[in-house]
């Protein structure tokens, strides 16, 4: 890496990746003003698959593996990443990207779902580096600061996201496991000194089988081990589809397949046979000759049965119908299409399915396109008490209000995998009775007693990531004078090993004057609930998982979307990663860009992340320009709020490029109107009054692309000039940012 000022940009997928090919110019023109230089990696989840298979492509097709370089950097101090949102592939994902890139050229490999020999395996493990959450880890070098910054709640209150009135008499309720999940089943140790060790599969008739191998553990990091009861969660699913009938309620299942990528489809597979039961009872040999796997939801059942001969379709559509009749109402992902929330395990996903409802009354749509009060299916009891805990709140007290609620910042766990989503290279589907265990040179750290399906799992926190955790979490309370508040339960495993960490670290800082305090989630949600309706600021200090879930939840209520949040990784050894909101509505905004020309994906996360990376540059290199640069984006950033410039879900109005205009413009005004920088004052008035005065010329030109269907050459592999051609359709716009 460079040792001059450097700012490493992501590509990644989908809404941001079209973002970026209009706001990437944008900034090497302001930034290159103060001397920053603007570099770029492919993280997309394209150029991960195709960094994993250099031995397939010919001359010309090598892709650099981007990602292995970036988290190679992210432990450099003079790191800069600012990392946008990527797609977390779930398997139909993974497949759909391998065929577009094979029609692309590219000679790859079928995903081999079920390896039948050594080469399938070793190529099905090559492709599931890529798969998932596999940019997070390698990047999260560091512990989570994310919370709204001031401009972007004052906006929110002037500008409330809808929310509707709950009703007391709401039907809306959660379920979930009561024993036999991860939560009842988890062991947890600390290591007290590094070893290696060996997660083993030891059957009935006593065959060791070695399910990872030589994984080292360092001192003092808490290792745990669960598992999930394969015949518990199937009878569960059953009760719950029974109850949703009885109860009138929809049924509808929120787990995250996309980051607990070996679990959560495992767990969405049952949920799936236990709904459509009647069709996998009668039809099981059939779907077991047609590959049909239920993890990958009924829209997998229905592709493969599309070309059976007719009467043999139907018996199975008349089955899957019955279901329907007979059963509970389905919650819907997209009522006008037929597509219900278990078609595919991708769109399942809790932390972007639950707000919603909350802000819907409770409701979720039904097949008529209607809100109807839900089940919220929660399999998994580690996290399920925090959305009953808010559900319940919001049935006795009533709705929140984003125009007077407080706000819950998150100092979220996560440095070096710190409980990253179950561990996926540690999860395993018991094949047979018997026993997983770790084994650490003979000696057995955790084991459980497992039957065939059980879906057995292992986490790794370590003791640095603790420390620094800790000291980030202090150092925010101090910084606002806001509560801080540990979301651990001490009946919980691995919480009951951190809560000792914890409390002897805190000793370690200055905390005279602080409320900082350790509750479980239950408790902390209500306090946190408590304090919201007072207006009040709690500060979230969390793990992993639940950082993931409570920066999607609480944005969404108070601001309407996760993608307004600032989201700083502060690297353990100096460095910054800026992350950029959510992606999670992404696809749609595509789909709606192909049809119509018209993209409504909001950039002002990728406006404060650059903001907070000038600002570290800025205080790393001690350059005023980058300051410079810095502060007036963040006056920008306050003036595109305030003037109401984000981008409409209409054809024909502002959309993404318009609003990437204004950013630019108030982005050159303020510049122009600071003192600190007389030469950047300089350089930028013309730029700005340029920008100005051919206003109505640009958004002539943005608005005159829109309404024709797009060709950007492919989805998950855009063609990098017709990408850059529809996001740059303004020649004007172009001229004055190319000639800074």
């Amino acid at each position: 890496m460079n040792n001059s000022p450097t700012i490493i940009y992501t590509w990644t997928d989908e809404a941001p990746a079209l973002a970026t090919h209009a706001f990437l110019p944008v900034i090497r023109a302001f930034a290159g003003a103060a001397g920053v230089e603007v570099e770029t990696r492919d993280i997309s989840l394209a150029a991960r698959i195709l960094a994993q298979f250099p031995d397939v492509l010919v001359d010309g097709q090598p892709i650099p593996d981007d990602l292995t370089e970036l988290g190679g950097m992210t432990e450099e101090p003079e790191a800069n990443i600012i990392k946008l949102p990527n797609i977390s592939a779930s398997i139909p994902q993974m497949k759909a990207c391998i065929a577009e890139l094979q029609a692309r050229g590219y000679g790859l490999p079928d995903y081999p779902e079920a390896p039948g020999n050594d080469e399938e395996a070793q190529t099905k493990a090559r492709f599931d580096v890529a798969m998932g959450s596999a940019v997070n880890p390698v990047l999260r070098e560091g512990n989570s600061d994310r919370r709204a910054p001031k401009a972007v709640k004052d906006f929110a209150k002037a500008n409330p996201p809808r929310m509707r009135a709950w009703s007391r008499d709401s039907r809306t309720h959660v379920s979930t496991m009561a024993a036999n999940d991860f939560q009842h089943n988890e062991k947890s140790v600390t290591i007290p000194a590094a070893t290696t060790v060996n997660i083993e599969h030891v059957a009935s008739d006593g065959t060791v089988t070695v399910l990872k191998e030589s994984l080292p553990l360092l001192a003092d990091e808490v290792l745990d081990a669960t598992f999930m009861s394969k015949s518990a969660l199937v009878d569960f699913f059953r009760e719950q589809v029974k109850d949703a009938k009885d109860k009138d309620v929809l049924f509808s299942l929120h787990l995250k397949a996309t980051m607990m990528k070996v679990s959560d489809p495992i767990i969405f597979g049952h949920g799936v046979e236990a709904f459509y039961q009647k069709a996998f009872t009668n039809h099981a040999a059939t779907f077991e000759s047609l590959g049909v796997d239920a993890n990958n939801g009924l829209g997998d059942l229905l592709s493969k049965i599309a070309d059976l001969p007719e009467d043999q379709r139907k018996a199975i559509e008349a089955d899957i119908q019955a279901a329907y009749d007979e059963g509970p109402g389905i919650a819907m992902v997209d009522s006008d299409r037929g597509i219900t929330n278990l078609h595919v395990p991708s769109d399942v996903i809790v932390d972007a399915s639950i707000p919603p409802m909350i802000r819907d009354s409770g409701g979720m749509w039904n097949a008529a396109g209607e809100l109807q009060d839900t089940k919220a299916i929660i399999p998994d009891s580690s996290y399920a008490g925090i959305y009953d805990a808010i559900i319940k709140d919001v049935q006795k007290h009533g709705q929140l209000d984003p125009t007077t609620m407080g706000s819950i910042p998150n100092v979220g766990l996560m440095a070096q995998k710190a409980e990253e989503y179950g561990s996926h290279d540690k999860t395993f589907e018991a094949v047979s009775a018997g026993v997983i265990r770790v084994n650490a040179e003979g000696d057995t750290l955790i084991e459980h007693s497992v039957e065939p399906g059980d879906i057995w799992r292992a986490c790794q926190t370590r003791d640095v990531s603790v420390r620094n955790w800790v000291e980030l979490a202090v150092r925010r309370a101090r910084a606002t004078g806001s509560p801080a508040v540990f979301w651990l339960d001490s009946n919980r495993a691995h919480d009951a090993q951190l809560i000792s960490k914890v409390n002897t670290y805190l000793a370690d800082h200055d905390t005279h004057g602080l409320d900082i305090q350790i509750l479980s989630p239950v408790e902390a949600m209500q306090f946190s609930l408590d304090r919201i309706r007072r207006g009040e600021d709690t500060i979230s200090v969390t793990g992993n998982v639940l950082r993931d879930y409570l920066t999607d939840l609480f944005p969404i209520l108070e601001l309407g979307t996760s993608a307004r949040m600032l989201s700083i990784v502060p690297l353990l050894n100096g460095g910054g990663l800026f992350e950029t909101g959510a992606g999670g509505s992404a696809p749609k905004h595509v789909q709606q860009f192909e049809q119509e020309g018209h993209l409504r994906w909001d950039s002002i996360g990728e406006y404060m992340a650059l903001a907070a990376s000038l600002q570290h540059l800025a205080d790393q290199f001690n350059n005023t320009g980058a300051r410079v640069l810095a502060d007036a984006l963040d006056t920008a950033t306050s003036d595109y709020l305030t003037n109401a410039r984000l981008p409409s879900r209409v054809v024909h109005e502002i959309d993404s490029r318009g609003s990437n205009f204004y950013l630019t413009l108030y982005w050159a005004q303020a510049l122009n109107a600071q003192d600190a920088d007389a030469e950047l004052a300089s350089r930028f008035e013309s730029v700005g009054a340029a920008l100005s005065e051919n206003e109505e010329l640009i958004l002539s030109e943005i608005e005159e692309a829109q309404g024709p269907e797009q060709d950007l050459g492919g989805y998950y592999m855009l063609d990098s000039e017709l990408a850059a051609a529809a996001m740059r359709p303004s020649k004007t716009f172009n001229g004055i940012i190319d000639g800074i």
